[in-house]
């Protein structure tokens, strides 16, 4: 059993993955900046930390993540047209999570990206997808650039729909959607293997179970 920090602890994705994480034997710890989420996580079996990511330093991630034996970065900007959000809270506040991390002395971190942020996006693109793709591609590329035990997790389209349990994953896998309880699913799958350290994978919904999927991947 270990404990697993996820930066993003209310996220749709982040609330799927806390019962993944229990029915895996891992300590959930949700990472958030209201105390009002307290109730619902804790109702979900995780540890509430309070941590404001837009504006807490490196230093307060690394206190966050004490105790933790490693990191799943699920945090998003949101759907909103919020420009500034997009850097500050998918860029900045993943690159504060990597720091923090290595300066909690925690090797192993897992990222929630999107899936072909490294292509180039068409001229008509609009200001708010541009800056989210552009952030999410610049995250990824500092992670890969660091010295810890990454995955970088590349969802599809995400969708509500109920978990399927069968997802495809690859590097090289075409674009598509996913449920987020697949993809849930997938990241506490992944930190349970050695092999995905490394990794960088795009995650749509398909016709191998997960635990195959990763093992394959």
């Amino acid at each position: 059993m270990s404990r697993i920090a996820i930066v993003g602890g209310h996220g749709q994705v982040a609330r799927h993955l806390l019962v993944a994480l229990r029915r895996s034997a891992h300590d959930p710890v949700a990472l958030v900046r209201r105390e009002e989420y307290r109730q619902e996580l804790e109702s979900r079996g995780a540890e509430v930390r309070l941590l404001d990511l837009e504006r807490e330093d490196a230093a307060a991630f690394a206190t966050a993540f004490e105790g933790c034996d490693a990191v799943v970065f699920a945090a998003g900007g949101g759907p909103d047209g919020n420009l500034e959000r997009k850097r500050t809270v998918d860029l900045e506040g993943s690159l504060k999570s990597v720091a923090g991390a290595r300066q909690a002395g925690i090797e192993r971190f897992v990222q929630v990206s999107a899936i072909n942020v490294d292509e180039p996006v068409p001229d008509d693109t609009s200001e708010v997808w541009r800056a989210y793709v552009e952030a999410k591609r610049d995250a990824d590329a500092a992670l890969r650039a660091s010295d810890l035990a990454w995955t970088i997790i590349r969802p599809g389209r995400l969708t509500d729909d109920p978990a399927t349990g069968l997802v495809s994953l690859g590097p090289d896998v075409a674009r598509g959607d996913v449920t987020r309880a697949d993809v849930a699913a997938v990241l506490a799958a992944v930190l349970d293997e050695p092999a995905t350290v490394g990794k960088q994978w795009n995650l749509v919904n398909g016709e191998m179970t997960v635990a195959e999927a990763v093992s394959q991947g």
